[in-house]
């Protein structure tokens, strides 16, 4: 197969994560260790990879993870291999980290044990990816992030907050989103507003309204959406107004939930 030059990608709704997506690649490595956290999973192909003194064969579905300053290397066996790697600022995955367990002043955990062929760490990763390479918000970016996390690092659940008060900062949060629509909200703009961490306030809202914050503002936007198409609004224009990064986004979001696009849609109501 022909060799094709990595990619780079680091995304402006989460510029602390840098991803490198490298297809069909013979190229060797020498031993070497990164300032950041990195972990990623392999696509085809077989390779020996050292991890400080460990050494394994690895393949197709298994999963890499290397802690900051760990020296490692992973060359291909025979011919070549596809692989995709995320590579996290430190500091910023250590506040991530105590945000969940609370444990603020510390660091940052390492990697727990090593889960090179734990299937379901692979497909959280992969989801993850591809989550980071078309998200239009932070807020998409930052859930999903989250629930990443605890299947990585040996981090264990803050206690939650008491019920009464979580229930009170779910509703504020709805409140934003209802208010906000067209705005694109981060985790942050409500925490600030509620006083949870990010990671409490998403886990407080999903056992309110069954949906995380930024599927439960996707399911809004839509639902207004319908009323907007209903009244004859350019497509186009429902798109910015609610928000959304262009009318593919839109489109795309919209068909998701209702099978149809938005045009078909309005074109069937009003028989344009």
């Amino acid at each position: 197969m022909t060799e094709i030059a990595p990619v780079f990608f680091r995304s402006p709704q989460c510029p602390h994560i840098e991803v490198r997506t490298t297809v069909n690649s013979t190229a060797c490595y020498h031993t070497h260790s990164h300032d950041e956290f990195s972990f990623g999973i392999i696509d085809t192909g077989s390779a020996r990879y050292r991890n400080g003194s460990s050494v394994q064969s690895i393949g197709a579905g298994s999963t890499v993870t290397i802690n900051p300053g760990m020296a490692h290397s992973c060359n291909p066996h025979q011919g070549d291999w596809s692989y995709r790697m995320l590579f996290l600022d430190t500091t910023w995955l250590g506040q991530i980290q105590a945000e969940l367990d609370g444990k603020y002043g510390s660091d940052y955990r390492e990697f727990s044990a090593n889960k090179n062929e734990d299937f379901r760490v692979f497909a959280a990763i992969q989801h993850f990816y591809y989550t980071l390479m078309s998200a239009s918000s932070t807020l998409e970016v930052e859930t999903e992030f989250l629930a990443l996390v605890p299947l990585l690092f040996a981090v264990t659940e803050a206690e939650s907050p008491a019920k009464n008060g979580s229930l009170r900062a779910a509703d504020t949060a709805r409140e934003m989103i209802m208010d906000r629509l067209g705005d694109n909200l981060t985790l942050s703009d409500f925490s600030a507003q509620t006083g949870l961490s990010r990671y409490q306030l998403i886990r407080s809202f999903k056992a309110r309204f069954g949906q995380t914050p930024h599927a439960f503002q996707l399911d809004s936007r839509i639902k207004r959406a319908k009323q907007l198409l209903r009244s004859g609004q350019a497509l186009s224009s429902v798109a910015l107004e609610l928000g959304f990064a262009d009318q593919a986004h839109f489109q795309r979001h919209f068909k998701r939930r209702l099978a149809v696009t938005p045009k078909f849609y309005q074109t069937n109501l009003l028989g344009c």
